[in-house]
């Protein structure tokens, strides 16, 4: 039985497929896993993947993801499978999302993969009821392949979630291992948008012991009103599985009223705001 803190790729035995069941999504997600060899170009505090490294995806068996995809939905065609997979709240499938053990729009094939997961959704009948998603840093929206995969992904009535977990320069390379300005951030975020609906995704977390720094969260408030005219809203988590990295030590959870409070001040932008403590 999968539970929202265990997001384990292996649970469908599959290469590039596995099952979990999403605070944020309210159900199970189907996981398209594009970087099977733990290898992300960023490297986040709070990731969970074990052995994870700099670097790019293999090549992707497209024909095995097909198939794979194709045999989890059969299997989840059943009430019987869905009641020994997840809790009674959370058995129906709510999305197919790109997210997986790194960044997956640096496989070159992303493209080919969102095509695939069109094709096979319409098989099944549920294309237009199940949601594509995509989980992504935004690093490489920049680029042709990219974007037209994002374009069509908003043609499909999917979604894309951003990930936006701090903007001033040292919180950003502290948490997510990148040195990216601010404007550079934007301006990808904004491109996205334009391609596809998009929200900003948050994880906010203590620092030993300490939250968030109050001129960082300025300074991420701000960047949140330079971007409302354009995003459809903001994801706001916490830590809910412990982080695999050198630095889980110095991880802790956030009050909910902390994240609460933030929520509010969210709000307060014009934004819609969802909280997954």
């Amino acid at each position: 039985m999968l539970t929202p803190t265990d997001h384990s790729r292996d649970s469908a035995g599959m290469r590039y497929v596995y099952p979990v069941v999403s605070r944020r999504a309210a159900g199970v997600s189907v996981g398209i896993n594009l970087n099977p060899n733990n290898a992300c170009n960023w490297r986040c505090v709070y990731c969970q993947v074990p052995d994870l490294k700099r670097g790019g995806p293999p090549p992707i068996d497209l024909a095995l993801l097909e198939a794979e995809l194709d045999e989890f939905l059969r299997r989840t065609a059943s009430a019987d499978f869905l009641a020994g997979l997840a809790p009674p709240d959370a058995r129906r499938i709510v999305d197919v999302a790109f997210s997986g053990n790194g960044e997956p729009t640096s496989a070159p094939e992303f493209g080919a993969a969102v095509e695939i997961v069109e094709r096979v959704l319409a098989r099944r009948n549920l294309l237009g009821s199940v949601k594509i998603r995509l989980i992504t840093n935004g690093s490489l929206v920049d680029r042709v392949r990219v974007r037209a995969a994002l374009k069509r992904l908003g043609e499909l009535g999917g979604e894309v979630w951003f990930k936006v977990d701090a903007v001033a320069p040292a919180p950003t390379f502290r948490i997510n291992g990148v040195r990216l300005a601010q404007d550079t951030a934007r301006r990808r975020l904004r491109l996205c948008a334009g391609l596809a609906p998009t929200w900003v995704q948050t994880c906010m977390f203590e620092w030993d012991g300490t939250p968030p720094a109050s001129a960082d969260i300025a300074a991420y408030l701000d960047f949140l009103a330079g971007v409302k005219d354009v995003v459809a809203g903001v994801l706001l988590y916490g830590l809910a599985r412990p982080s695999c990295q050198p630095e889980a030590a110095r991880l802790g959870r956030l009050p909910e009223t902390w994240l609460a409070e933030l929520g509010q001040k969210i709000e307060k932008l014009g934004l819609t705001v969802r909280i997954s403590p």
